[in-house]
């Protein structure tokens, strides 16, 4: 025990000392750090506004998005241009705003100078930033736009996707040029109780609760997965609660992604084509009653349990939407039984690390400010999980420790793999006011 000193000026000043010790302490540990000792974390640009997500356009040439402000901003050589790339009028309640990039680089076919595109996701609104937060504000849907880089400005933009804005949450946002060189967006549970959330009666799917395909130009993948109507053609995957995090391996081309569950359940998934990720029937490996609680593990196998909605309904089967047996319900291949708001997920197509984490995964979350390491099996269609995980869940936090890679990143939002074979990671701090939500960008690399 420490002894306050006696008298009201010595105490006083001893309890600013320990409040600035206290302080000091904070910081400190606030710092980012790894657990690997070979590795070392590197600031490599602080005071982005709220970033969302980045995109590497080369060495030390990055574009980073500022979700409330409508921008897309560049980085070279950690140095932001005073000018930004783009800035668009974007909703600014909760989840929506500037929400994801993709950038694909296409070859002119007569020899010329290559052309860039950049893939834009946001929420877009009729006249100027924060509109939806007036009375009477337009918002004028979820929106894909393709653009052109020129000139170190974003021009020609073509609408891609023009998707429902009735909700301000659960909108996904994260973008992907696939090795099919085919462009992919997840999306949340935009707009509620339609059949691509496994309602059986429910309205035809409008292009949420989805990870999308589309070619570059906007146009559907041959006939279709699920169906040839449109927006169905563009369905590579259903079912998805929301999602902050995806990813194809570069070993197998399997596509993967994180989702975020309703107080518990957040989940990693293996993605095949028709995938139905069970929302809002099942989450995590669990199935839900009306009031999205979980009442008992779900049998994948049958696909079907018998389940009590309420007294006075009684006993109904539970059964998913599978869209005349295109679809495909499988449970998820690591599940956390509480929250920790898995965010970006990535895998790691470098040895720059190590050879130990090539070709590994790498999940981010916002709640605990860490992000994870993760191996995968020989064949690659699961986790590498030991010990009490070995099941697929994580029921505590103490479990974690085994998979915890780095700590003190803030609300880790991005992972990005570097031209140069490093790591980088995206996050911003947490306040309140979503205009002091600053950011930063992290490098990870060998000392």
């Amino acid at each position: 025990m420490i002894a306050i000193p006696e008298g009201p000026l010595l105490a006083f000043v001893f309890l600013m000392v320990l409040t600035i010790i206290c302080i000091i302490n904070i910081e400190v540990n606030a710092e980012p750090v790894v657990n690997d000792p070979n590795l070392q974390v590197e600031p490599v640009i602080t005071g982005i506004k709220f970033p969302s997500r980045m995109a590497f356009l080369g060495p030390d040439d990055i574009l980073v998005l500022e979700k409330n402000q409508g921008t897309v901003r560049r980085i070279v050589n950690g140095n932001m241009l005073n000018e930004s790339l783009l800035d668009v009028n974007v909703a600014n309640k909760k989840e929506t705003g500037m929400l994801g990039i993709a950038i694909s680089k296409q070859e002119s076919k007569d020899g010329d100078k290559s052309k860039v595109y950049v893939f834009l996701y946001y929420t877009e609104t009729k006249s100027k930033d924060g509109e939806d937060l007036e009375e009477g504000g337009v918002v004028l849907g979820n929106r894909l736009y393709r653009y052109e880089l020129e000139n170190n400005k974003l021009v020609n933009p073509k609408l891609l996707l023009d998707l429902p804005a009735d909700h301000p949450e659960h909108l996904g946002g994260v973008v992907l040029i696939g090795p099919d060189n085919n462009a992919y967006l997840v999306t949340g549970e935009i707009t509620y109780r339609n059949k691509a959330q496994n309602v059986i009666d429910g309205k035809e799917p409008d292009g949420s609760s989805a990870i999308l395909r589309i070619t570059q130009d906007g146009k559907a993948v041959g006939k279709g997965i699920l169906g040839n109507r449109s927006p169905l053609n563009l369905y590579y995957a259903y079912g998805i609660r929301n999602s902050f995090g995806m990813d194809f391996d570069p070993v197998t081309g399997n596509l993967w992604d994180t989702e975020n569950g309703a107080s518990c359940c957040d989940e990693i998934n293996r993605i095949e084509k028709g995938f139905n990720s069970g929302w809002e029937k099942v989450q995590g490996i669990w199935k839900l009653n009306q009031s999205k609680q979980k009442v008992g593990i779900f049998n994948e196998t049958s696909g079907q349990e018998l389940i009590t909605w309420n007294s006075t309904k009684g006993p109904e089967v539970l059964k998913l939407v599978d869209f005349d047996g295109k679809g495909k319900y499988s449970s998820p291949e690591f599940t956390w039984d509480y929250t920790v708001g898995p965010s970006a997920l990535k895998f790691l197509d470098s040895d720059k690390l190590g050879k130990q984490y090539e070709n590994d995964m790498f999940v981010g979350d916002v709640n605990h400010q860490q992000f994870y390491h993760f191996d995968l099996t020989e064949d690659r269609k699961e986790l590498l999980l030991n010990g009490k995980m070995i099941d697929k869940v994580s029921d505590d936090r103490g479990e974690l420790q085994g998979i915890v890679f780095g700590d003190g990143f803030d609300r880790v939002t991005d992972i990005e793999v570097g031209p140069d074979g490093n790591l980088y990671i995206l996050s911003h701090s947490w306040n309140d006011d979503p205009l002091l939500r600053m950011g930063s960008i992290f490098k990870i690399s060998k000392k």
